[in-house]
């Protein structure tokens, strides 16, 4: 069975989980930065309201809840009620054609709109800025159809993780694949919006791996439905338009993705080597066979010490599900590989297991904020011929900013031409002096991975915290995405502020690179 709900595992709430309890002794919610809060006019408000059947609300406290997400800098202003940006109203569509009319709505009165899921996002994506709306997308949940034989389903961007794997495997025998660390805390949605990545995802491919076709309406109110075949040469794939836009070019209301079989076995091992960088050379090995693991993890000596008490080894998890003959023939591959390598010992295999029994666990981010540290990650693709000097410059930039305390990373996913390096800092400095340390270490950090080649993101996307870089990343592409935006979205409503694209409602010191 893949992943944790296989009928014993109890399921998530199905709702949007708050990442720390937000202090609100005045019962408002404090935006931190200075920017104009678009204020939603009552005959908008009222036309609103019977646009969606009346589930609007300016409630305080549903107001500071829905304009927040797992963005860690925003977790550690939390006690002092503290949010990035605070929306104005709320407003709860059933279907598609009441986005629409809130689209439409919001357009003709120049109000932005952000949309909004599960909220686990971890860079500010579903943030809204400037005030306005806010559209709670949940609603629009559950599997509509699944076609067994094609391999597709149709599911609502609403549908949180484990209540659509558990209905799929439960009722179907099957499973997208799509296994995040917040796989209960995420939706269909915010994994498309963000261009999201399981953790099988060797196996598995990324989320725009597995997408068929988008129903999206855009800023008018105007719908389109992209994509529908297993392939097509139709002009540019519009689906990827879409995938990772983060609600900046239209607000996703349905989904094709590909299935796959429950798989009939599962293998795993764990292996002890040197350097990290011979196990990167014995990844990159495996997959430039053929031999693609569900699960490919690689952990430097602080992060396999700290999780396995594995002492100076540098220690790789592999662990593949499916077919039986095809998990024999890719487990035999990877273990060739790590055989070939010197210095390399197989470990216990009871890691993978302690792997797999705690890797949805999100419970330590609020411990360690709450106790006054500053703790994030960092999470880059490069090539294989300088994954390694990534890693290297990474750490080394993080490490010397004053107030870190530990840089370490793993890989986490890998592919054939390259890999996710998957990057954890903590620091600890003076209260007043968090929000600092913090840009400084994402500044250090970005522009060490970009001076050597890496990319800007590999899963969590851009939002607000890595606005800031997209210019570096981008270049002339940046000018391309923002025509785009100007084409799809002329008067600039759809989360504003996000992507590193101009925004008509004013401008963000945190996002601004200088």
């Amino acid at each position: 069975m893949t992943g944790p709900n296989d009928g014993t595992t109890p399921l998530g709430t199905g709702a949007p989980v708050a990442p720390i309890t937000l202090n609100l002794p005045d019962g408002d919610a404090l935006p931190r930065w200075g920017v104009e809060r678009v204020p939603v006019p009552d005959a908008v408000v009222a036309a609103l309201t019977d646009a969606v059947g009346g589930s609007v609300t300016t409630a305080a406290a549903d107001l500071a809840e829905s304009s927040r997400d797992w963005w860690p800098l925003a977790m550690t202003w939390a006690a002092d009620g503290g949010v990035a940006g605070l929306a104005s109203l709320v407003v709860r569509p059933a279907d598609a054609s009441e986005v629409a009319s809130v689209l439409s709505i919001c357009n003709e009165a120049r109000i932005p709109v952000t949309a909004a899921g599960g909220r686990s996002g971890v860079c500010g994506s579903s943030v809204p800025l400037f005030g306005g709306v806010v559209m709670d997308l949940c609603a629009l949940a559950g599997i509509r159809s699944v076609d067994a034989e094609s391999l597709v389903v149709d599911v609502g961007p609403g549908t949180f993780g484990d209540h659509f794997e558990h209905e799929l495997a439960t009722t179907w025998g099957l499973t997208v694949g799509h296994w995040p660390q917040s796989v209960a805390l995420s939706t269909v949605g915010g994994w498309l919006a963000c261009r999201g990545a399981g953790q099988l995802s060797n196996r598995y491919g990324k989320i725009e791996d597995m997408v068929v076709g988008l129903d999206v309406v855009l800023a008018d109110g105007s719908a389109l439905h992209t994509g529908g075949n297993a392939r097509q040469a139709s002009g540019p794939d519009l689906n990827q338009l879409f995938v990772g836009s983060e609600g900046t070019l239209g607000i996703i209301t349905g989904a094709r993705l590909r299935l796959h079989p429950l798989p009939a076995t599962r293998q795993h091992s764990a292996w002890g080597f040197d350097s990290f960088a011979d196990g990167l050379d014995a990844c990159r090995r495996m997959v430039r066979r053929g031999a693609t693991p569900a699960v490919l993890r690689l952990y430097d000596d602080v992060e396999a010490n700290r999780s396995y008490a594995t002492g100076d080894r540098h220690v790789l998890l592999i662990l593949d599900e499916g077919d039986p003959t095809m998990v024999t023939a890719t487990m035999a591959v990877a273990h060739e590989e790590c055989h070939a390598t010197a210095g390399a010992a197989p470990l216990d295999d009871g890691l993978v297991d302690r792997w797999l029994a705690h890797r949805n666990e999100v419970s330590a981010l609020e411990a360690l904020i709450s106790k006054g540290f500053v703790v994030d990650t960092m999470e880059v693709t490069a090539p294989w011929a300088t994954i390694d000097d990534v890693y290297r410059a990474v750490t080394a930039a993080i490490a010397a900013v004053d107030g870190t305390l530990v840089a370490s990373a793993h890989q986490s996913h890998a592919y054939l031409d390259g890999a996710c390096l998957y990057v954890t800092f903590a620091g600890r400095v003076d209260t007043d002096a968090r929000d600092t340390y913090y840009r400084a270490v994402w500044d250090a950090g970005t522009l060490a991975a970009l001076g050597v080649g890496a990319s800007l993101s590999h899963h969590h996307g851009v939002g607000i915290n890595r606005a800031r870089f997209m210019r570096t990343a981008l270049g002339g592409g940046l000018d391309v995405l923002q025509s785009v935006k100007d084409a799809l979205d002329p008067h600039g409503i759809l989360n504003p502020g996000k992507l590193g694209l101009r925004s008509p409602f004013g401008t963000v010191a945190f996002a601004d690179p200088s």
